[in-house]
């Protein structure tokens, strides 16, 4: 997947290439030991066309030659970004939300649909998606306790060597001050209306979850 962050920059370019390549990634796609969809269902269902979809593909395949990541190939790939903090807590709550089906494998498939969310989504499907990360039960609700999991984990991941330094506390700060903004009729949890509610009227929330685009 290192190649995959690594391409995705070079996907702005949008540059047409040969048929020949065109030809030799079909190819590749036959042989892998897991096919995915067709480029063309793939393109109908996510926000790149077919050459940006061969760029990933490359990219992803050079990673993972079975055309599938388990969760710990995943972490072991993922940790290679925060070399001066602990990325496994975060790589595992971002691999179930990668993994829609909760197979415990993620596919092509669902690595670019996430991709497609995450750096091409509206604000609304961007916010869908972050709320799902935080729900790590899948009860279509977010209570303090998910929240202190996840906001910690991407502490842990950032490091000690951030600047300027992170107090201990600051994780447990953070999540008292947005799930008191965001449990709006305080029930204890938060809602996927709640949660999009408080994102789109909070500066600073909104601020904070853009964080999933830099730490992707």
């Amino acid at each position: 997947m290192g190649a995959v962050m690594g391409t995705l920059s070079s996907l702005q370019t949008k540059q047409r290439r040969p048929s020949k390549d065109k030809i030799e990634d079909e190819l590749e796609m036959a042989t892998v030991c897991y096919r995915p969809e067709g480029l063309e269902q793939l393109e109908s269902q996510t926000n790149f066309n077919k050459s940006e979809l061969q760029v990933l593909y490359r990219g992803f395949k050079n990673e993972c030659p079975s055309g599938v990541v388990n969760e710990d190939t995943f972490k072991q790939i993922y940790s290679q970004f925060f070399p001066h903090g602990d990325a496994s807590m975060y790589a595992h709550y971002l691999f179930n939300a990668f993994d829609a089906a909760q197979s415990g494998s993620v596919k092509f498939e669902d690595f670019v649909a996430a991709l497609s969310v995450l750096l091409r989504g509206t604000i609304h499907e961007k916010l869908r998606w972050a709320f799902n990360l935080y729900d790590i039960n899948k009860d279509g609700n977010i209570n303090k306790e998910e929240m202190m999991n996840i906001v910690k984990a991407i502490y842990d991941m950032m490091g000690k060597y951030t600047y300027p330094v992170v107090k201990e506390d600051a994780p447990k700060q953070h999540v008292e001050v947005f799930f008191q903004k965001m449990d709006k009729n305080k029930d204890g949890v938060v809602t996927l209306d709640e949660f999009i509610e408080s994102c789109q009227e909070d500066d600073n929330i909104m601020r904070s979850l853009q964080l999933f685009e830099n730490v992707m």
